[in-house]
């Protein structure tokens, strides 16, 4: 049975695999060239997601405005690992927080970390929590410029796999699926992620 709150990621000994979706310019300079665009914006928080499915229910199957572009990103684990055990939960967290100032006190930090109900094929929401990753001030910058081994348009699958989906298809599109699997945490950062 798959725990409540898990990251479950694609990933090598080295690297492991995000997902983010953007505007048909930016997705196709970042693919072809395997870095992002001089004008990338460092100055908001951008959110990175392990979870395949979970960016298809965000992007709509790379479909809605500005996110027709869904790319497969690996960086490093060091990257990564840097980010979670610098992270500061989105919300308040009576379990894990002495009290809401404590817990405002975290959001100095330059990673957030939310969890959302992780998705079908269908989009339904499934019992479990998928992990998403927002980079703000230094974590942007480390990601853009030092994390990132490999940037992979991966557009036509998600139209491929939601096509069999609408089709029925459904052992045809979890064949075509990244393989995710459990990624391993030290204990200290799976404690401070409510896991």
């Amino acid at each position: 049975m798959t725990p409540e709150r898990q990251v479950r990621a694609l990933y090598t000994e080295d690297t492991v695999t995000v997902y983010q979706a953007y505007n048909p310019v930016l997705g196709t300079y970042a693919a072809t060239h395997g870095r992002f665009p001089p004008t990338y914006n460092r100055d908001r928080m951008t959110w990175i997601k392990p979870s395949f499915l979970w960016m298809m229910h965000r992007s709509g199957w790379a479909t809605k405005h500005r996110q027709e572009r869904v790319l497969a990103i690996e960086i490093t684990r060091d990257g990564l690992d840097w980010a979670l055990a610098n992270a500061a939960l989105s919300h308040y967290q009576p379990d894990v927080h002495a009290s809401r100032a404590e817990w405002a006190a975290t959001l100095r930090r330059p990673v957030r970390v939310q969890w959302d109900p992780e998705r079908s094929l269908t989009m339904r929401p499934l019992p479990y929590r998928s992990l998403q990753v927002g980079l703000s001030g230094e974590a942007v910058n480390l990601y853009a410029d030092s994390w990132v081994v490999g940037i992979t348009d991966v557009t036509e699958l998600a139209h491929r796999i939601h096509a069999l989906v609408q089709s029925g298809s459904l052992d045809e599109a979890t064949e075509l699926l990244p393989a995710e699997r459990a990624y391993p945490l030290p204990a200290e950062t799976s404690a401070s992620l409510r896991m």
